[in-house]
């Protein structure tokens, strides 16, 4: 090994442990929130008992580059909720990514193209859905800092993959991932499922 790829391998570890300790900080934040804020998801009977969201482990090898594809006329997708409603988002961005040694494809959607500040929703099932990850799907959201464009590549952290409110709470009701975003593969990063 040169000394410029030894170079290269430390920074890589640099950058792995800042990013796994930059993580463990914001999951402590959102475990306090939920613990403790009056708009927390967790019902305030459980909430006293709460002793934070079950994780998978830091995973850095979960954040992929995915390629871009744009669709300049958007698609209407309906999703079913889990309230047995149907809300309708529209189909503006398809990611491709390799990950376990295969290519995979998710769909991004919003309910408001045209609006920018609108972030993009990528609600996703995977081999890990209602076993160790919550049953009804997890989701990834994306607040890209420009317009995405065909070709353009974008980091999917799976590490940031989270549960929707309605798995804590009846209360909420929330899009389910559409079949086309069911993942064949297991994503053990981001938030397990989790039982009062």
């Amino acid at each position: 090994m040169t000394d410029d790829e030894g170079e290269t391998t430390a920074e890589a570890v640099t950058t792995d442990e800042d990013y796994v300790s930059e993580l463990r900080r914001n999951r402590e934040e959102k475990d306090d929130f939920f613990g403790s804020h009056p708009q927390s998801p967790i019902p305030p009977e459980h909430r006293e008992g709460f002793d934070g969201l079950e994780y998978f482990d830091p995973a850095p090898a979960y954040r992929v580059e995915a390629t871009v594809e744009t669709h300049a006329d958007p698609e209407p997708v309906p999703m079913e909720t889990t309230a047995d409603n149907e809300v309708r988002y529209v189909r503006v961005v398809t990611f491709a990514f390799d990950l376990a040694d295969e290519t995979h494809r998710l769909h991004g959607y919003k309910q408001r193209p045209d609006d920018d500040e609108e972030p993009i929703f990528v609600p996703f099932r995977d081999k890990t859905t209602g076993q160790e990850s919550y049953r009804g799907g997890r989701y990834l959201e994306l607040h890209p800092a420009d317009e995405l464009g065909d070709g353009d590549r974008v980091t999917l952290d799976f590490n940031l993959a989270y549960t929707p409110f309605c798995a804590f709470s009846e209360t909420f009701e929330c899009p389910l991932p559409p079949e086309e975003n069911w993942l064949e593969t297991a994503v053990r990063a981001g938030e397990k499922d989790w039982q009062p």
